[in-house]
């Protein structure tokens, strides 16, 4: 096997796939990365949960495949001069990489050790921008749960009805929820979870182009599918919360406020919190105006910030985190607060009320010595 490439496309490559091979794995083949030359070089990395694959144009002399160690090969990539690299492999799966005046022998582990990939043969497909999806994911993601204890909430749910993409995640705290119309739907109604770490992957690997993903469902792993590079995971099964029966349909109190105003409001009462002297931030909702309230061992932070609505003087807590995470995420420079009592969820919405997101916070309750 021998190959030549441009060392930039080459590390790039071996960059996105090295996301998904296993530190450190009982099959050594899979802290590896499988390089396979024929007209072309494709890469793959996979961990048995996720897997990538990705093509990059090379010129290839003696066709082949070998799988060489991820962290090692890119740390020599990425250390290579801007130049030419070149990889061939000897008959006892030793590489010799060169580039320039540098050159490395490292040894390689015969392909047909490697694990197959999964196939998804699914008839059932959509179609969504890059840009698009990449958006979804980066405003939705931050409320994947992180406890192994409910792993159908370490996913994301996919939900198609008809010509339109939803994308929810819980942690229990929190829900997240993106609602898109799609150019392509190519599978009937349906709902899938796919996993918080293979999102992200997809998140990173997409991007702010035009250029269409085209995501494939089979009946047990999901495809998508991104320029030259496809994402394959294993679907979570399970069943993933009732997020139509969670979000109130009738709190009594709705204000509408500038996003970024709330927000520097809220980081600026935040800063005598921290991770050992946690304190709920008081917000209490007037007319016309919220007041912020936060008190620890550091100090007392006090703030303002306008509203357009009366809140009645509702005074509820939140968690501070919880709470800009779901600012920082709505795609809207101003959103409507909808509130019920200091113990029910705010809910965070566009002001045109078109649906496109929605963002649920728990309050925090309150002890008298909170403010």
């Amino acid at each position: 096997m021998k190959f030549s490439c441009e060392k930039s496309q080459l590390l790039a490559t071996i960059t996105i796939t090295s996301k998904v091979a296993s530190a450190k794995s009982a099959v050594p083949a899979l802290e590896g990365l499988l390089l396979e030359a024929s007209t072309f070089l494709k890469v793959s990395g996979y961990d048995l949960k996720t897997g990538i694959k990705t093509e990059v144009p090379a010129e290839v002399t003696i066709p082949g495949a070998i799988v060489l160690n991820a962290r090692l090969l890119g740390d020599i990539v990425r250390k290579l001069p801007d130049d030419i690299v070149t990889i061939a492999v000897a008959s006892d799966n030793m590489a010799t990489i060169t580039c320039g005046p540098s050159k490395f022998n490292i040894p390689g582990t015969p392909a047909s050790d490697y694990p197959e990939l999964p196939s998804v043969d699914g008839q059932s497909a959509i179609h969504i921008p890059q840009n698009t999806l990449r958006r979804m994911i980066s405003e939705t993601i931050f409320a994947v749960s992180d406890n192994e204890s409910q792993p159908i909430h370490t996913g994301s749910l996919f939900e198609i009805e008809g010509k339109t993409l939803t994308i929810v995640s819980v942690d229990g705290f929190r829900l997240a929820l993106r609602r898109e119309q799609l150019e392509k739907a190519e599978m009937e109604d349906c709902s899938f979870v796919v996993p918080g770490s293979a999102l992200g992957e997809v998140e990173k690997i997409a991007s702010d182009s035009e250029e269409t993903v085209k995501l494939v469902l089979g009946s047990k792993h999901i495809l998508f599918s991104i320029g030259p590079t496809v994402v394959i995971s294993r679907r979570i099964e399970g069943n993933f919360l009732n997020y139509k029966q969670v979000i109130p349909q009738t709190n009594k109190l709705e204000v509408t406020v500038e996003k970024r105003a709330l927000m520097g409001a809220v980081e600026r009462v935040s800063l005598i919190i921290n991770e050992k002297l946690k304190s709920p931030v008081r917000c209490v909702f007037e007319d016309g105006e919220i007041n912020l309230f936060t008190a620890t061992a550091l100090g007392k932070a006090t703030d303002s910030c306008k509203i357009a609505g009366d809140g009645k003087n509702l005074e509820i807590g939140f968690n501070n985190k919880y709470l800009l995470d779901a600012l920082k995420a709505a795609p809207a420079d101003t959103v409507t607060i909808s509130l019920g009592t200091s113990v029910s969820p705010c809910v965070i919405t566009p002001t045109d009320g078109n649906g496109s997101f929605t963002y649920l916070v728990l309050p925090v309750r309150l002890k008298a010595g909170d403010s």
